[in-house]
């Protein structure tokens, strides 16, 4: 059987790379094929462990103005009708999942539409429109009812693959696509053991101001650099998850401002409660420094993954 996972970038690749994991370990036989956004190397390194990947141009990011949105839904929707094929089609959230699940629809192939982890308040576009015709909706948590149709599986988080230990530095990220309000912010406060990934940030201001910093902008191994961190403080998304549920670190959250597309204050306060994280929603120094001394105090909660339940499901609509 080939199943075809859509992985968005940043957290909607942490979905699918859980999948993967997960459906490579259920049916070694499974042929497992991804879609990642044009230019996302990352996404296509980690993915290239379990998965034939190709690329597709992603319509719109966080920035992205309405005319390029619109060339490229074209651009995407054209593609997709070439390169969508197997026996389910998984979309893991993102407009970049919108053109090639309506190329799965045009062709009779079933599609199961996931809605992202950090939804509380309302369901993202991406979900309300794949869900008028997936199969399955896939949900992450049980507040998710009162926004969305579908059924309750858990967080997809990948299974852990390093030892979890405490090497004495303090990860800072934002993602994919940084966040350079929470950089600025820690770079003043004059914290020397910390390990800064960039993302999309220029990161040269930062190895000039602090050579004494390790500062890298992307890499293959994030799950180490997390599971070696004695903090880490990240943006409001997938990392945050992983880092308390899978690697129990104490963890700070910090909202992006930048980002108006996406979730705000209120998601990002159920999501905090319910990882037993702190989280920040006015960044500056002050917050940081009182932020981080609270979390390493949090005990954090355990909750279950729904991956593997998941990924049977798919297994059992690609046979079907």
């Amino acid at each position: 059987m080939k199943i075809l996972l859509l992985a968005g970038g940043g957290g909607h690749t942490t979905y699918a790379y859980a999948l993967a994991q997960a459906l490579h370990e259920l049916h070694e036989r499974a042929e497992l094929y991804c879609l990642v956004p044009q230019g996302d190397h990352l996404s296509a390194q980690r993915l290239a462990k379990y998965s034939i990947v190709k690329e597709l141009r992603k319509p719109r990011g966080p920035k992205t103005p309405h005319h390029e949105f619109i060339a490229g839904l074209v651009s995407s929707g054209l593609k997709s009708l070439r390169e969508v094929k197997g026996d389910v089609v998984v979309s893991t959230g993102s407009n970049f999942c919108i053109p090639p699940a309506i190329s799965a629809l045009l062709k009779g192939i079933p599609v199961i539409n996931i809605e992202s982890s950090i939804r509380f308040t309302r369901a993202s576009k991406t979900a309300r429109i794949l869900s008028n015709f997936a199969r399955i909706t896939a949900l992450q948590w049980d507040e998710q009812q009162k926004i969305l149709k579908g059924r309750v599986y858990g967080p997809l988080i990948p299974r852990p693959e390093a030892e979890i230990s405490d090497q004495g530095y303090i990860l800072v990220t934002g993602g994919t696509f940084g966040h350079k309000q929470l950089f600025d912010a820690v770079s003043e406060i004059g914290y020397s053991n910390v390990l800064l990934q960039t993302g999309q940030v220029d990161k040269s201001a930062y190895e000039k101001a602090h050579p004494e910093w390790k500062v890298i902008d992307t890499t293959s191994k994030f799950a180490e650099l997390i599971a070696g961190a004695s903090m880490v403080i990240t943006h409001f998304g997938a990392t945050a998850i992983e880092a308390a549920m899978i690697y129990r670190k104490p963890t700070v959250m910090v909202l992006n401002k930048e980002w108006t597309r996406t979730v705000g204050k209120e998601d990002a306060a159920i999501l905090a409660s319910k990882l037993g994280v702190q989280l920040i929603t006015d960044v500056n120094p002050d917050t940081i420094r009182e932020a981080v001394r609270k979390a390493a105090c949090n005990s954090r909660k355990a909750v279950k993954p729904g991956t593997e339940l998941l990924a049977r499901d798919i297994l059992e609509v690609a046979a079907s």
